[in-house]
């Protein structure tokens, strides 16, 4: 109750400096302020017939729908047919959002799974399933639909609000815009976890390092994660097995992958592990080419050594009473960063990983709950790497 009321107290300061605020400025003066605030949203509506729509997707330089570099939850085929269904029946549906690119390509902001429906649909990808008002249509693909029913879905149309490249922006903050209107229109739905989130917000090139890395070979391997082995340049296309994989699908493999970066510098490792992590994509979200060569070279090395040391049971945890075990991310964290900050002996490590891995079996025996992650804290964080470096070091 006190913590509430230390809330209530705050908010009504907040509503009290705001009145004080506007009492000083009069009209004209709200006018200026207005006028020349830090940035505006300029947008256009559009009706899209789902043919229109359809060719749109498949032409690849208008339409982004790259489902590695969007929410990876797919909708079920249910899901999808309700949605043809409503479409049949001329339900409004609401809007998707697009954001219009320097390049005039559209990036999809709210809508991906709406568009990918219609694209799977029209393109005889699913048959429907589970209706609940035209179930006589079950069972029934694009082009099995009798010709009037198929006449009436290509006039159905979907309507988009766009986000024209002239919207105004805080130069400081070019994605002050889109993560505004970003966060209004995720307040509803099924919520968005934390790195659906960043990916959302801070997409740029250290993002798309960051799902580039979790496609390694030996990252994979570790985390159990079905191999990425497309060559099919179509953006739509997502492997269905690395869909089926829940540590892909809720992205917490991009998690996995910055937790590493985050975690480089004792300076860093302060606060919660979410905010440990929205800093790190902040700080890093205008990094440079070097740096971002850098990262990459750095991440794919230790990630390799980590698979020459440990072999298959890099990163896990002793069996349980059950007989099962499984991948610590607090020993992720704590071998990748230790090893980091001792990258110069690599080569040494591999050859004596028997005596290494001798030594973390001993160490995670003794001191279980801090290299588990039960402890989360920044010192256990800082614990856990100092621990795992104090093995290390006393490789002889």
């Amino acid at each position: 109750m006190e913590q509430i009321a230390q809330e209530t107290l705050e908010e009504l300061a907040d509503a009290e400096r705001d009145e004080q605020i506007e009492r000083r400025l009069n009209d004209n003066e709200i006018e200026e302020a207005y006028s020349e605030a830090s940035f505006r949203v300029i947008y256009q509506s559009n009706n899209y017939f789902l043919p229109q729509i359809q060719d749109l997707i498949n032409n690849h330089a208008v339409i982004n729908l790259r489902p590695e570099y969007q929410r990876r939850l797919r909708w079920s085929t249910k899901q999808r047919s309700l949605l043809i269904e409503s479409l049949l029946l001329n339900i409004p549906i609401p809007p998707i959002f697009l954001y219009e690119s320097d390049l005039a390509r559209y990036e999809v902001m709210d809508g991906q799974q709406r568009l990918n429906t219609v694209h799977e649909y029209l393109d005889n990808g699913f048959a429907l399933t589970g209706l609940e008002q035209l179930t006589y249509l079950t069972g029934h693909r694009y082009k099995t639909l009798p010709p009037k029913l198929r006449r009436g879905l290509d006039r159905a149309s979907l309507s988009a609000i766009v986000l024209l490249n002239e919207t105004r922006s805080d130069q400081s903050d070019p994605y002050l815009v889109r993560r505004l209107v970003f966060e209004r229109l995720n307040t509803g739905g099924r919520p968005l976890n934390p790195q659906e989130i960043r990916n959302s917000i801070f997409r740029g090139p250290f993002n798309d390092l960051i799902i580039e890395l979790t496609r390694t070979d030996e990252f994979c391997r570790i985390f159990n994660i079905p191999p990425y082995t497309e060559t099919d340049q179509n953006e739509y296309y997502e492997n269905p097995e690395r869909q089926k994989n829940r540590l892909y699908r809720t992205m917490a493999d991009c998690q996995i992958v910055l937790r590493f970066f985050a975690l480089l510098e004792d300076e860093h490792i302060r606060g919660s592990m979410r905010s440990m992590l929205d800093r790190c994509m902040q700080r890093n979200q205008k990094a440079d080419k070097p740096t971002l060569a850098r990262y990459r070279d750095l991440f794919i090395k230790l990630i390799a050594a980590c698979e020459k040391i440990y072999g298959d049971d890099a990163f896990l945890l002793p069996p349980s009473e059950r007989g099962t075990r499984r991948v610590s991310i607090a020993l992720y964290d704590a071998n990748m960063v230790a090893l980091y900050r001792r990258a110069d002996r690599l080569e040494q490590f591999v050859e004596k990983r028997d005596q290494i891995k001798s030594s973390m079996n001993k160490l995670v025996s003794s001191n279980f709950e801090l290299l588990t992650a039960k402890a989360n804290t920044a010192q256990s964080i800082k614990d856990r790497i100092a621990a795992v470096g104090h093995v290390l070091d006393n490789v002889s």
